[in-house]
């Protein structure tokens, strides 16, 4: 059966890499309906990085076109339907996810849309993956970490591979993608398995 999720993208440098996660969520046919949630801070680094702006419209320039599954809502939405945990999801993937945006999770804040949704996904124990994007780690970061662990989401880390050869950044974001998408049941055909027999041989 073709599922909902929620996808959320935050202010934190790495904005290919929610648009790499958006498009495959789009392609991917076991994927009815992504909520999708862009921070108002993820707007200024969407501009710097990608060189799209504005709010209004988002999901098509992200994308190069219109989408029949993405469904935008506003950071400051609370009534929307992935607000309530009887709105049924498969889980919510924070890509990238700043350190704003953890603390708000860990400490159970629920301010804004982000927040609530992801609250809503811990208390109903559905699949929460937080892929992290800053770099050093202060303790406070480190702790806040570990307060969602505990809650039990997953702390993703945006660290790309480098054993699969990746031609290019693009490729790079795609593979990480995919093994973000693995961790909410939509493992991707492309994705780079690793073959330690073939490697030694």
């Amino acid at each position: 059966m073709p599922i909902t999720l929620t996808f959320a993208l935050t202010g934190a440098s790495g904005a290919v890499f929610g648009r790499t996660l958006l498009d495959a969520l789009d392609a991917d046919p076991r994927v009815a309906r992504v909520h999708f949630v862009p921070s108002e801070s993820s707007l200024r680094v969407v501009a710097e990085e990608l060189g799209i702006s504005g709010r209004n419209g988002l999901v098509e320039k992200l994308l190069g076109h219109a989408s029949q599954k993405v469904v935008q809502n506003a950071e400051s939405d609370i009534g929307a339907p992935i607000a309530s945990g009887s709105y049924p999801t498969a889980g919510m993937i924070v890509l990238p996810c700043s350190m704003g945006t953890l603390a708000g999770i860990a400490n159970g804040m629920a301010g804004n849309l982000i927040e609530r949704a992801a609250d809503v996904c811990l208390k109903e124990r559905r699949p929460l993956i937080l892929c992290l994007r800053e770099t050093p780690f202060n303790k406070i970061h480190i702790r806040n970490m570990g307060l969602a662990a505990d809650a039990g989401a997953t702390i993703f880390p945006v660290m790309p591979a480098f054993y699969n050869h990746p031609t290019d950044s693009a490729e790079m974001a795609r593979q990480f993608v995919f093994r973000v998408m693995a961790h909410v049941g939509l493992p991707q055909p492309e994705a780079y398995v690793w073959k330690a027999d073939a490697a030694n041989s």
